[in-house]
């Protein structure tokens, strides 16, 4: 017994509301497993990025750590120890994810990628061979429009690509450095969109979803609003500014249902000016040359490549062709998240599992459409696991649904077409409110009580 108070006494105590107290960039403090941790000094060398610690500041973040990192990361909390958590809890479904968490690990389903990485490389390389060889050795306008069909493929396939490389080692484990070079190929040199960009961004997403004034994935004004609660013109915390909703907001507002599918063919040109702003920015973006190098590849064999062809119409063809194609991927990133349920405010850490589900919709689809959606079809599976490649993404589907029902949180899946359908009916809604001049900030809506719990 005496051993046993010895070993309490050794170590200090603090209790949730002190913890709370250190949440600024210049005192950070975190708890996970009932430790307490100072990661103020940590917090521009974050591989994740300062954002998402900044947003879980002060609070208890085991969930979002035990998604984000492997087991070989826990060493390394040692020498950030400051305390242990005097009032630590954990709830029922945070135990039962962390279960889930232990034995997809130790089944290997984080390591097992399948050959998904290598096939996208390959189709890749034969589609810009071919269209390579369109543009240049045939005449034909429609064989031009039919390699500007194939350049939007190639794009929406790099994103997948890209997209997996920003969340687990696409390539062979003990080879990192190969893992960047793939993440710089196929997002910056292919796509012309920063990897740092989308890293930084995606990363808040992920912790922060769905959370209208912190998530960026949500925050489009002026062209949408997918809550009223944007008519009160928050703040954003990603971009640091005030997100006015004046009466150019309110008339591109009350027709975003109409504009949206329009919008989303062009999207691509605003991951390039977001990607080339924080290059130019001062914001810390680790290894930027690499980045600036590849996205500046991209702008030389693009433009190249479309001045092949034989007239300005063709050339002007060519890239809407190519951008509209590549929407398709830009409308589902919309699909998997506008319709589901939305807050305003910091994230916690204490509630990942309910955000996770309650702000992510599936898309049911049958395995040989897989490789359309490229894993996103799985959105609840991949926020709650986002280390998992997708490959076993359809394979733990049951696990999560029916650790959703148990505790009575939504699992939302929807055909690819139903899931427009909802997306356009929030859309709509919203605009309808939005066109009400005598109540910029309708109340009592009926479209947000629609789509409350998704």
């Amino acid at each position: 017994m005496d051993e046993m108070k010895a070993s309490t006494d050794k170590y200090k105590y603090i209790t949730t509301a002190e913890l709370r107290q250190h949440n600024t960039p210049s005192d950070l403090w975190i708890s996970i497993q009932g430790k307490v941790y100072d990661v103020t000094q940590w917090l521009q060398h974050h591989p994740g990025g300062d954002l998402p610690l900044l947003s879980l500041a002060g609070q208890d973040v085991t969930d979002a750590f035990v998604a984000y990192h492997p087991p070989a990361a826990w060493p390394m909390l040692d020498r950030f120890y400051v305390a242990h958590l005097s009032d630590f809890h954990v709830s029922d479904v945070s135990r039962e994810y962390r279960r889930l968490v232990a034995d997809f690990s130790k089944g290997g389903l984080f390591h097992r990628k399948g050959h998904s990485a290598s096939a996208s490389l390959l189709l890749m390389a034969v589609l810009l061979a071919t269209i390579v060889y369109g543009v240049l050795y045939t005449q034909s306008p429609a064989a031009h429009a039919a390699c500007a069909m194939l350049m939007g493929i190639v794009w929406i396939q790099s994103g997948f690509l890209g997209h997996d490389s920003g969340h687990y080692n696409v390539m062979a484990q003990r080879c990192p450095g190969l893992n960047r070079a793939m993440q710089v190929l196929a997002g910056n040199c292919v796509t012309g969109i920063s990897i740092g960009w989308w890293k930084r961004n995606h990363n808040v997403h992920h912790i922060a979803c769905n959370s209208l004034d912190y998530d960026p994935d949500l925050q489009h004004i002026p062209l949408f609003a997918v809550s009223s609660k944007f008519f009160k013109s928050l703040t954003s915390v990603y971009y640091e500014r005030r997100m006015v909703f004046d009466k150019f907001a309110r008339f591109f507002v009350s027709y975003q249902h109409w504009s949206f599918y329009p919008v989303m063919c062009v999207a691509r040109v605003n991951l390039f000016a977001q990607s080339i702003a924080l290059l130019l920015s001062k914001t810390h973006v680790p290894n930027r040359w690499q980045e600036v190098l590849g996205v500046a590849f991209f702008w030389v064999w693009y433009p190249l490549l479309v001045s092949c062809l034989p007239s300005w119409g063709e050339r002007v063809a060519f890239v809407l062709i190519s951008f509209a194609v590549t929407g398709i991927q830009h409308v589902q990133f919309c699909l998997n998240h506008f319709s589901t349920e939305v807050y305003v405010g910091p994230p916690k850490g204490n509630d990942w599992f309910e955000k996770q589900t309650m702000g992510t919709l599936n898309i049911s689809c049958p395995p040989w459409m897989d490789w359309f959606h490229g894993g996103l079809q799985f959105q609840v599976e991949h926020h709650l696991f986002p280390r998992l490649p997708r490959c076993n993404l359809r394979l733990i589907s049951p696990l999560v649904k029916e650790l959703c029902k148990k505790h009575r949180l939504p699992y939302s899946s929807y055909s690819f077409l139903e899931a427009n359908k909802r997306t356009i009916a929030t859309l709509r809604a919203a605009a309808l409110q939005a066109r009400d001049l005598a109540n910029p900030v309708p109340k009592n809506l009926v479209w947000e009580a629609v789509n409350t719990h998704g």
